[in-house]
């Protein structure tokens, strides 16, 4: 599924040639393998405004600007920190930004009228991995001592949800409801905490299309904070825990108000994170742009990961500024340099929190976008059974590895990137492992895949606001 060789890359290159424009959907060679597109002719809109949301996950663009990247591709970006996801995500809608650093559900639920109706595309993936659940320390004080521990006393990992059971039930002995903040309905974040959750037992309730709560039927109530409020929002024991990008984890854990109890390279190993967000139409009509966009960014993240993260110090100190993430540099690094730290005196090991260019981070599977539509299948924001075809469709119209190609066969052919750094594959992984619970996920059979859980929808239930039936 992965081979890759400089035959295989160079016939490649040259069947391009053959191909549709930029904004046109990705091809597949008679072998399977995804194809890149078409792209020729001089930048046609060389001053871009991207925005982001202030985590360190964003490393992508602030890299392509600082280090010259996006200046070598004939490119004059502005990069504009948002509020929050929602006003991201408007503003590539509406036009005001170009494109954005932007959560991966965002593009497939604009795409099928889930909160937002708009043609949205992910020509890349940014990155890997990058969040934590963190925990109050109230909520950490009552689970800790029945933790399972190592030899050195502090306790094993991964902590399982199930650890929460007693909590819940005292909380709901004294009539509180037990909350838990997330920063959007279709981010990776919600997902990830929900099957943290229900991988433990606990029911993170449904969504219904009368109800965009999600707390249909829940045990744990989750509910949007924007990243950069969840500490102070912890803090003020309105959530009694949080899934975050960083660095909001590590500042729970410098401002001693919580303890992060899991990452998300512990809940689905290289899970895919954020995606670089564009209008279709803008790549239909700026094809060119587009692809030295993706170049510059591609450069970027390979500067990231080379040498075992060599660049990552320097990475953590231009993230620092205000203007980018404008956290303290010891928070930052905390995560970013291949290391996590769960509590004072917990720091392990954490080579893969980050990972921006290695494992084909960039590229966007068709299969990381049909999890995530399982996911919305899963806990009711598809409200109905889809047939495969129907996801296999939906991820194809949304991420685009044909765009991918494009940028990165370009950069390997050039020698910028190494010809092995790109994937010969059909759009999907190969069965993956590496959850939580056991279960295998095969993007080639998503329905199958969502009658494996214990805890979500299975065919032929819907949600009402009674639950599900």
């Amino acid at each position: 599924m992965y081979k890759t060789s400089r035959r295989n890359l160079l016939l490649s290159i040259a069947a391009s040639a053959l191909l549709t424009a930029c904004g046109s959907p990705s091809e597949t060679a008679q072998d399977g393998a995804v194809q890149p597109a078409t792209v020729d002719g001089a930048i046609e809109k060389p001053v871009l405004k991207l925005g982001f949301i202030k985590l360190t996950d964003m490393a992508p663009l602030a890299i392509a600007k600082e280090k010259g990247f996006f200046q070598e591709e004939g490119l004059n970006v502005t990069l504009e920190p948002q509020a929050n996801w929602k006003v991201l995500l408007d503003g590539v809608i509406g036009g005001q930004l170009d494109g954005a650093h932007m959560l991966a559900g965002q593009p497939l639920a604009a795409t099928i009228g889930y909160g937002t109706k708009a043609d949205l595309i992910a020509p890349l993936s940014l990155d890997l991995n990058g969040n934590a659940i963190t925990l109050s320390n109230k909520v950490w004080d009552m689970i800790e001592p029945d933790l399972p521990k190592n030899a050195d006393g502090k306790p094993k990992h991964p902590i399982s949800a199930s650890a929460l059971k007693p909590v819940i039930a005292k909380y709901n002995e004294q009539g509180k409801p037990f909350n838990m903040g997330m920063v959007f309905p279709v981010s990776t974040h919600n997902y990830e905490l929900r099957y943290w959750l229900a991988a433990g037992g606990v029911n993170p309730g449904y969504y219904s299309p009368g109800d965009v709560s999600g707390m249909i039927s829940a045990e744990a109530n989750l509910s949007v904070t924007p990243p950069p409020q969840m500490p102070a929002t912890l803090e003020a024991g309105t959530i009694d825990g949080y899934c975050v990008g960083e660095p909001w984890n590590q500042a729970a854990v410098q401002k001693k108000i919580g303890v992060p109890v899991i990452t998300d390279e512990e809940i689905w190993s290289k899970n895919p994170e954020k995606v670089l967000g564009l209008r279709k139409d803008f790549a239909e009509k700026y094809p060119a742009t587009t692809a030295a966009m993706l170049r510059a960014v591609i450069k970027a993240q390979q500067w990231l990961d080379v040498d075992n993260g060599v660049n990552r110090a320097e990475a953590v100190k231009i993230l620092s500024r205000p203007n980018y993430v404008g956290a303290d540099e010891a928070v930052i690094g905390a995560s970013m340099t291949g290391k996590f730290t769960f509590e004072a005196g917990d720091t392990r090991d954490a080579p893969d929190f980050n990972i921006f260019f290695r494992d084909y981070a960039g590229y966007p599977f068709y299969s990381d976008a049909i999890w995530y539509l399982t996911q919305m299948r899963r806990w009711g924001q598809i409200a109905e059974d889809k047939s495969d075809d129907w996801y296999f469709d939906t991820a194809k119209a949304v991420y685009r590895p044909d765009l991918y190609l494009a940028a990165a066969k370009k950069l390997a052919d050039d020698g910028v990137i190494p010809a092995d750094s790109l994937p010969e594959t059909d759009g999907f992984k190969a069965e993956q492992s590496g959850f939580i619970d056991g279960i295998t996920y095969n993007g080639k059979a998503p329905n199958a895949y969502l009658a494996k859980f214990n805890i979500g929808l299975k065919m032929g239930q819907t949600v009402t606001a009674a639950g599900v039936k």
